[in-house]
């Protein structure tokens, strides 16, 4: 027991007036240390997000800035470069009367009316031929046909419809069997069709051109067609084809200045600020030479009335010294 209480520490002696003093001051320097140590994270804080911060550099060699039009940077497909090349090499290089009259195309009012009335006379597709040629044969064997059917029939003729192919056509114009000729504007290479206008005139049948190549195809169950022509409509419609026609001659059969207009010839914006720049100077010279050519001719006119002026003088005195002798 002895050697037990001889081990153990008496306490420490409590201070008068100040109870505890020395236990308050160390819990409040471990308060003070809780507090400026960093704030827990919260769980979305502590683990590691799907989207990760990455903020774009904007100097020198770093990240493009925003709102910029980068059309410029786009590499696109050859396709488009193409076209947009001559697009520009049209506007460049001068193009006779003959290639740039495919430029001048019907009115859209008048463009809309004209496929309106063409929408209803789409040739037949190969399964409503078959379908057709099937019906008249069955009734042929059965003689069950009317009388009309039988004319019909027996004259060979078919319902009418829009006819396409070039060959065709030029068939059809030269025995002047077609009513209206429509052509497209964007055909390429431009050669296969250049030469049919000069014929329509000719042959004195009425002929448009029109945008798209693809829409007169849509009309013949195609791709694409270079041109169309209207041989034949229905009663109903002849009054329709007869206004169209009339529009269209004074645009194109009759219009002669077209034949006179040429195309292209337009430069650059680099090239016209060049040009600009020399007639400037050129302007300003002459403007020089103009001042340049007052000052001279001013120049005698001013000595010439010196002298006239300095001989009045000399004049005077002569005349004073013969009064005075």
């Amino acid at each position: 027991m002895s050697s037990k209480a001889s081990k153990r520490v008496a306490p420490a002696p409590k201070v008068a007036g100040g109870t505890g003093g020395t236990g308050a001051s160390s819990k409040k320097g471990a308060a003070g240390k809780k507090k400026d140590a960093a704030p827990k994270k919260t769980w979305k804080e502590s683990h590691s997000h799907l989207f990760i911060k990455d903020p774009r550099n904007f100097r020198i060699g770093g990240d493009l800035r925003p709102g910029k039009n980068l059309s410029r940077l786009v590499k696109w497909p050859k396709y488009i470069r193409l076209q947009r090349q001559r697009a520009i090499m049209k506007k460049r290089l001068k193009i006779p009367p003959a290639i740039h009259q495919f430029a001048h195309t019907l009115e859209k009012n008048h463009a809309s009316n004209l496929f309106r009335l063409l929408s209803h006379y789409q040739p037949e597709t190969f399964a409503e031929k078959k379908k057709r040629l099937l019906a008249q044969a069955k009734t042929e064997v059965k003689g069950t046909a009317t009388e009309k059917e039988e004319k019909q029939m027996l004259s060979g003729t078919k319902p009418c419809f829009l006819k396409f192919g070039l060959n065709h056509i030029t068939k059809l114009v030269e025995k002047r069997k077609a009513k209206l000729v429509i052509m497209a504007h964007d055909v390429d290479p431009v050669e296969l069709v250049v030469w049919l206008p000069a014929l329509c005139r000719k042959q004195g049948i009425p002929f448009c051109i029109v945008k798209g190549k693809a829409r007169l195809g849509k009309l013949v169950h195609l791709k694409t067609a270079t041109a169309v022509a209207v041989t034949d409509v229905r009663k109903d419609d002849s009054s329709k084809l007869d206004q169209i026609i009339q529009a269209v001659k004074p645009m194109f059969n009759d219009n002669v200045e077209v034949l006179k207009r040429w195309g292209g010839g337009i430069l650059g914006a680099k090239s016209q600020a060049v040009v600009k720049k020399q007639k400037k100077v050129a302007a300003r010279e002459a403007a020089k030479t103009v001042k340049s050519g007052a000052k001279s001719a001013a120049k005698p006119a001013g000595a010439a009335a010196g002298a006239a002026a300095g001989a009045k003088p000399a004049k005077a005195a002569k005349a004073a010294k013969k009064e005075s002798t």
